[in-house]
């Protein structure tokens, strides 16, 4: 099974996509992963400009609205739009964490007919504010849906739960096995990111989500699946804790994000 390993445009929100996309290829990456309705260029435009650099797509999207029926509708005219740049899948924060489970449900069912019938993937992502923003809640909308699918980020399980999610693992196995995208980024029991996943202190939150990773990786390899995208995806100021005078990022979260690729490349499969 091949690694994947794409590069999210978070930190270069200003730089024109050419350039983030040469700033890609030359850093080694061998995917994007864009929030697609922040892109100025057109879909066509995204699809082909990818193709000429070598560098497949993650396609992100998020619904909106005030109600499901809202969410809904924004479905309708971001999938779409994401199917024509011809992404290897969709990545989307679904639904809300106040909305009542059955109006999340309803999104989450409806996005997935509609990728589906656009020949796509979507996989929801476990995030904060969203209708997978917690454990429990997930499995029930894993038990409801069967078919349902997610982009692991851990990071914000552990925020949310205030723990290392060691005492949720028939929580984690049920994820684990729905997960098909990693968002890798190191929370710890009081937030979504580490500064720095390289020092000492971050070590033990470091090697409990290689942990997960690796569950997932290994999940993936014994379905047959062909390859895995994993998107290293810790966030720049403010995002980025700060330290210092003026509130100056601790770390610059290019350089994190590197490290964090190279150390899957040496350790997720190796140990």
């Amino acid at each position: 099974m091949q690694i994947l390993y794409a590069k999210s445009k978070w930190e270069r929100p200003d730089a024109s996509l050419p350039a983030f996309l040469a700033e890609c290829r030359a850093d080694g990456y061998d995917a994007t992963e864009l929030y697609l309705p922040g892109v100025s260029e057109a879909p066509t435009e995204i699809a082909e400009l990818h193709r000429a650099a070598s560098l497949l797509l993650v396609g992100q999207i998020v619904t909106s609205g005030a109600n499901a029926d809202q969410h809904i509708a924004s479905l309708d005219r971001l999938v779409p739009m994401a199917a024509a740049c011809a992404p290897l899948f969709i990545n989307c924060h679904s639904g809300r964490d106040w909305f009542g489970f059955d109006a999340n449900l309803r999104i989450l069912r409806h996005a997935d007919g509609l990728a589906r019938s656009h020949g796509l993937a979507p996989h929801h992502e476990l995030h904060r504010g969203r209708a997978l923003y917690n454990a429990p809640d997930t499995v029930r909308y894993l038990e409801a849906f069967p078919g349902l699918t997610v982009t692991a980020d851990f990071s914000h399980w552990f925020c949310v739960h205030e723990s290392d999610l060691s005492d949720q693992e028939e929580a984690l196995a049920r994820t684990v096995a729905a997960a098909r995208h990693i968002h890798a980024r190191v929370g710890f029991n009081e937030g979504p990111q580490v500064a720095d996943p390289a020092s000492p202190g971050a070590a033990p939150w470091l090697e409990r989500h290689l942990g997960l990773w690796r569950r997932i990786a290994a999940a993936r390899r014994a379905s047959g699946a062909p390859w895995l995208t994993i998107t290293p995806e810790f966030g720049p100021a403010p995002y980025m804790p700060a330290t210092g005078p003026g509130d100056t990022p601790a770390a610059d979260a290019w350089l994190v994000n590197r490290w964090m690729r190279d150390t899957l490349r040496a350790r997720l499969l190796a140990d």
